[in-house]
């Protein structure tokens, strides 16, 4: 079955550096979209960042751009999201979620939330 684990989360202090992973198994053949999501307490979720696993650049919001980092490790199935220079305003449950690309409006993995098919659990980052 399918299954998105999060995992990396906790609390740290302003400035500092959190690695989230996401464990990836089995998404039907064809998924090729991973999308790092955040939700704060009262907002909606907002995606973070975005990764097309064939290749090519990455996306990110611009509130996080020069200071995360999404890659991949296809040995372990695994997505990562390094985060550093952490402010407050990055506290939040992030999620990751995996969708087809060519489902996707523009055929692009891009961070629409509603795009995405398959969701973790969550893995909570607080920035104090």
């Amino acid at each position: 079955h399918v299954q998105l684990v999060e995992s990396g989360g906790g609390s740290v202090q302003a400035g500092g550096s959190l690695r989230l992973s996401c464990v990836v198994s089995g998404v039907p053949y064809g998924t090729d979209c991973v999308g790092w999501f955040r939700q704060a307490p009262g907002k909606e979720r907002e995606g973070v960042a975005a990764i097309y696993l064939g290749g090519g650049v990455p996306y990110y919001t611009d509130s996080v751009e020069g200071r995360f980092t999404i890659a991949r490790d296809d040995g372990v199935n695994a997505i990562y999201l390094q985060m550093n220079s952490l402010k407050l305003e990055d506290t939040a449950m992030y999620y990751c979620a995996a969708a087809r690309r060519d489902h996707m409006y523009g055929g692009d993995c891009r961070m629409r939330a509603n795009e995405y098919n398959y969701w973790g659990q969550g893995t909570q980052v607080t920035v104090s």
